[in-house]
């Protein structure tokens, strides 16, 4: 093989590991931005509430079947506790994925990453309360979806802390990555159905709450993303170069339909609650 091509494919990994880099720094941000406007829609609306036991005041989000019921303390409570829990995770999982605090401030990554897998377990076990025991769930394919999701996150939680216990750094940041997505399952469902609904209405198109594309995101809000960490992490590390430009355009697109239901769900949604919150 001559120096020629050795180099210009030396060139072109290079330049397909930059870019693979790029698009994953690009949902990074975009990621971090819609996770953090979700954590001041959580702060802000379920905050004030839940802490003067306000409960009923979550009826004005329409999008929730059974947020609050009346004469249902302990299942009041368990939603709540549920909202702010999901909170921790908003903040926790940006932080823990900013590569400078991992290589330079160890300590709180260790502690936040402690905090985060806590929260993930607490949130899976209220998850599966409502489910089951209060009854929050439109049907057994939901509940069968809800009940896996809380499976994945205990079983990721226990793999990257057994991981990271055994100084397995790579391994422990694989099962990290999935933790972190799992336990943002129902943020994914919101942002992704934002995303279809505003896509559909452009195109002249409309999906009702209940609707086929609704019903995919019951599992499809944990699994697709599982799925695309996968191919980023085999494209990453052992993808050819025409794999890894493949990958970053994929990762680009969807970061875009991501950053569409971002805005939508906090335009249309997120914002407007707070508003009836602050008056």
């Amino acid at each position: 093989m001559s120096t020629a091509v050795m180099t210009n494919r030396f060139e072109l990994n290079s330049v397909a590991d930059t870019a693979l880099k790029a698009a994953a720094g690009f949902w990074f941000v975009v990621a971090v931005i819609g996770q953090w406007a979700f954590l001041y829609y959580l702060v802000g609306f379920y905050g004030p509430s839940t802490l003067t036991g306000n409960f009923q005041a979550w009826t004005r989000n329409t999008f929730l079947r059974m947020s609050y019921v009346r004469g249902d303390t302990a299942g009041n409570l368990a939603f709540g506790a549920h909202a702010l829990l999901a909170s921790i995770i908003a903040f926790g999982g940006a932080i823990q994925l900013i590569p400078q605090i991992r290589t330079r401030a160890i300590s709180v990554h260790r502690w936040v990453g402690r905090v985060f897998f806590v929260t993930a377990l607490g949130l899976s076990v209220s998850g599966l309360y409502m489910e089951w025991v209060r009854g929050d769930r439109e049907n057994i394919v939901s509940g069968l979806a809800i009940s896996l999701n809380a499976v994945l996150i205990i079983l990721f939680c226990v793999l990257a802390w057994r991981s990271a216990r055994a100084h397995e750094m790579s391994t422990h940041r694989r099962w990290a990555l999935r933790t972190y997505l799992v336990a943002n399952a129902q943020w994914f469902t919101r942002v992704g159905f934002l995303s279809w609904m505003i896509i559909r209405g452009l195109l002249g198109g409309r999906d009702s709450l209940d609707g086929p594309f609704a019903s995919f995101l019951d599992f499809g809000c944990y699994l697709v993303p599982l799925a695309v960490l996968e191919l980023y992490l085999r494209a990453k590390e052992s993808g050819t170069p025409n794999g890894r430009f493949a990958m970053a355009g994929s990762l680009i697109v969807l970061t875009v339909l991501m950053g569409v239901g971002i805005f939508g769900i906090a335009t249309f949604m997120w914002w407007p609650l707070l508003e009836g919150t602050l008056k």
